[in-house]
């Protein structure tokens, strides 16, 4: 036991959501914490994958009494510090990445990091929450046509991380048709809540993908050698996807921007409008109100107070009133 590491005793089987032991021919064979800790380099093409919970505790410890892994990167892959960055450590390479996260009540920013460490022998992947990407890789394994080394191992986690995050930009852009489409009467206040949802979803997905694309730039420029040259081709074929993704975000925050502006303007036209008539109505009800107020003072001297035919005439004086004003409206055009 390490003496800088207390709670090596504590890592368990606990830790372990699968391993496997591939043999270079697509397969491979499951591993448990046991045999996983007793594996050696054998076969030619053999190597070890390991992917664990990252939060059981005494893990840091094992990473280093096991793999030998410094005590700064151990900790680098069991902390909650989930900035994507790849560097190269000897003959090791370490990186974080970021998918999206799946997880049920889960919204598409709230991303799952996922830290990696590989010697070219040995791969262990660890994460904190549920994350599929490992899985996808996983079921291409057993199928028997999975990554052949630990390089192909890397570009395919990261090939399918960078697939479901299209699928999360693809979903947004769908809802931004479907918002395209509605009609902002309908109920605007909702749609418009549910486009600055989207606006804060592009904002997340574009702060968290920037840094992983400058991550896998830097995996394939500075991998260790046993990172083969058609590891590097496909790893920068995933950043050019990224780079696109990118855009797309882009575009699709945009489209938000100009769809929200576009139903404030329509709300902002009706609500002008609604006052217009509303001081049409008084402007037209003003020297109404004038006179009949006038005429309705309760003070002596007010004309026709005596007189049975005064209440016509006042009508009359009314609609008079009421066709000089609607004239005039009418060649001012604010009648519409």
């Amino acid at each position: 036991m390490s003496a800088t590491c207390p709670e090596r005793g504590a890592a368990s089987s606990q830790a372990l959501l699968f391993g496997r032991v591939l043999d270079g021919q697509g397969g491979g064979r499951a591993v448990d914490w046991t045999a996983a800790n007793d594996w050696r380099p054998g076969q030619a093409g053999e190597m070890l994958w390991l992917h664990l919970c990252r939060s059981m505790p005494g893990l840091a410890c094992w990473l280093q009494d096991e793999l030998l892994i410094q005590e700064p990167t151990a900790e680098l892959l069991t902390s909650n510090d989930t900035r994507p960055r790849a560097f190269r450590e000897g003959n090791a390479l370490v990186a974080v990445l970021r998918g999206i996260n799946f997880n049920p009540g889960a919204e598409p920013e709230d991303m799952i990091a996922l830290q990696l460490w590989s010697d070219g022998r040995r791969l262990v992947t660890l994460r904190r929450e549920p994350l599929q990407t490992p899985r996808n890789t996983l079921q291409d394994i057993d199928a028997g046509n999975g990554p052949v080394d630990a390089g192909a191992l890397i570009t395919s986690i990261t090939e399918h991380m960078i697939a479901r995050m299209n699928h999360s930009i693809i979903d947004m852009n769908d809802h931004i048709d479907l918002l395209e489409q509605a009609d902002p009467e309908d109920d605007a206040g909702a749609m418009l809540a549910q486009i600055a949802k989207i606006r804060r979803n592009c904002l997340a997905l574009k702060r968290h993908m920037s840094p992983q694309h400058e991550a896998l730039e830097r995996i394939s420029r500075d991998a260790p050698a046993w990172f083969e040259d058609h590891d590097r081709r496909e790893i920068a074929e995933s950043v050019d996807r990224l780079r696109r993704y990118l855009d797309d975000i882009d575009i699709s925050k945009e489209s938000a921007i100009v769809l929200q502006d576009d139903i404030r303007a329509r709300a902002a036209a009706r609500s002008n409008r609604t006052s217009y008539l509303l001081t049409i109505v008084a402007a037209i009800f003003l020297p109404l109100s004038f006179v009949t107020g006038l005429l309705g003072i309760n003070v002596g001297g007010v004309p026709g107070a005596g007189d049975a035919d005064a209440f016509w005439i006042v009508c009359g004086l009314c609609a008079a009133i009421l066709s000089a004003q609607l004239l005039l409206f009418w060649r001012w055009h604010w009648l519409g």
